[in-house]
């Protein structure tokens, strides 16, 4: 009896399985890293090399992307979110530096703990929790035993370390939205973990004075509603973004004859980087407003300002930080004419400033928002005029202004840079 060969197909997958079971172990650990919880299981399948091997991956991640039901049944959805999760950390051999857990369906708190109250076992070094629904999760007390940790990321979270606690050694990264902590928490978090590098906080409640004392931190982002803000040791902070979110009180939020603007540049000499936004400048504007920081910010390349060009205290404060920047390389306006005029005191307040302001390396100019009032137009004859090796100017009108005129008023503005070019885009 002639032996029959097998079908080319089924040798081809053969040949094509036994390149798999032969991959070196790091090429099978560098092709894990890449796929989804969802996926890297799946593999389990391909060969007995590989039956065991997802359980050892380090990183662990679980949200919308990788945890699909087809279900909308919102109970069966958690139960299964649940038993993937329970199911992966029970199997799971190796240790476990990264997890994140990120779901827009409701999860039970007990759940969470138990996860968090396993993962402190481990040397995770990077946390992500966002809880999409309900209120806010209260963190495990486990989680403030991570020594390990270099990454923290809380969305949706209440934060109210044990008495034993002593900050984050490692940490260098703190990203913290939608989240409560009472001051002396916030205060003591920041102060106690000294390799902090990067800092962001977004819709906080139950602290209303941002006190930073950071002495590596390089990046603050910022916004929603406080006090004040004042920085300690952070020397080395190049990167700010911070919006201050509107209420009455903005304007009267600095002590009497005392200055907000030079209080908050006081610790930032080697700033490079800065957006101000949301109505922030309101608070800067509070107090007296020097003509100049007391130290020039010589290290600012890029500002960005949101500002009303119809009030006097902001166009002050905005003067102000202009004139302290000397090597300005780019410069976005954000106008916001929805407010009402201040009347007449504005009209006359940037001419023939340029004769005491000059931008020597200001290269590109953005302004966005304007409306075509007088003291906008003046404001931008300014940077024209003192603007010596300016390259472009880009003009988008906020979208109920007609445009026209204002573009035959700009084309009529002298400029002190033969190269600059203006262009207006449509809103």
């Amino acid at each position: 009896m002639k032996h029959r060969e097998p079908p080319k197909s089924l040798c081809q997958t053969q040949a094509e399985l036994d390149k798999f079971s032969n991959l070196p172990g790091h090429v099978i650990d560098q092709i894990l890293s890449q796929l989804s919880i969802r996926d890297a299981v799946r593999t389990s399948v391909l060969s007995t090399k590989w039956r065991y091997k997802w359980t050892t991956i380090p990183n662990l991640v679980f949200d919308n992307q990788c945890l699909t039901f087809t279900s909308q049944d919102q109970t069966v959805i958690k139960n299964k979110l649940v038993n993937v999760i329970d199911h992966v950390l029970l199997l799971h051999t190796g240790p476990i530096y990264k997890f994140k857990l990120s779901h827009r369906d409701l999860i039970g708190i007990t759940d969470i703990d138990k996860w968090i109250l396993h993962l402190s076992r481990s040397p995770i070094r990077e946390f992500v929790l966002e809880i999409w629904k309900g209120q806010r999760y209260k963190l495990h007390s486990s989680l403030f035993s991570c020594q390990d940790l270099i990454h923290l990321e809380l969305f949706n979270c209440l934060l109210r370390p044990p008495a034993t606690f002593r900050g984050f050694k490692n940490l260098k990264s703190l990203d913290l939205q939608h989240v409560t902590m009472a001051q002396e928490v916030f205060e003591s978090l920041i102060s106690s973990c000294p390799l902090l590098e990067r800092l962001t906080l977004m819709n906080f409640d139950g602290f209303t004075h941002l006190n930073i004392d950071a002495p590596r931190l390089l990046f603050f982002d910022v916004g929603g509603y406080f006090d004040d803000i004042t920085f300690t040791n952070t020397f080395n902070l190049a990167l700010i973004s911070i919006g201050l979110y509107a209420d009455e009180k903005v304007e009267r939020r600095s002590a009497r004859n005392s200055s907000n603007l030079l209080k908050f540049f006081a610790h930032l000499p080697n700033i490079r980087r800065l957006e101000i936004q949301s109505y922030f400048l309101k608070y800067l504007a509070a107090g007296d407003v020097p003509g100049r920081l007391l130290y020039p910010c010589t290290d600012l390349g890029y500002l960005s300002i949101r500002i009303n060009l119809d009030d006097f205290a902001e166009n002050s404060a905005a003067l102000c930080l202009l004139r302290s920047s000397p090597n300005l390389q780019e410069l976005e306006i954000l106008a916001r004419p929805e407010e009402p005029s201040s009347g007449a005191t504005c009209l006359s307040f940037w001419e023939g400033e340029q004769k005491y302001c000059k931008f020597s390396q200001l290269r590109l100019v953005k302004i966005y928002g304007v409306s075509g009032i007088k003291t906008e137009l003046e404001f931008i004859r300014f940077v024209l005029l003192a603007s010596p090796v300016l390259e472009k100017m880009i003009i988008k009108p906020a979208p109920v202004n007609e445009g026209m005129e204002m573009v035959k008023e700009l084309l009529r503005f002298r400029r002190a840079s033969v190269q600059a070019e203006i262009v207006y885009v449509d809103p």
